[in-house]
């Protein structure tokens, strides 16, 4: 009630996965995740619904700057 609820640091492997937004065309839903390099292959993450939830999940995994989209 009083305290703010602390946000969960989490990592990534960032020589195998790259963090991207995959957006749908047709009913414009946005979904943040990773894109494996290797096999690029997406790992959902948390469903993006504005942008306090962009700067939540750039806060969780520790991201600076701009996310990929991709459709």
């Amino acid at each position: 009630m009083f305290f703010r609820k602390k946000t969960e640091k989490r990592s990534y492997d960032r020589f195998r996965q790259k963090p991207v937004i995959r957006a749908s065309i047709c009913t414009g839903e946005q979904v943040a995740g990773f894109k494996d390099l290797t096999a690029g292959a997406f790992e959902e993450v948390m469903l993006i619904r504005d942008q306090d939830d962009l700067a939540l999940f750039k806060t969780m995994y520790d991201i600076a700057g701009e996310i990929e989209k991709i459709y």
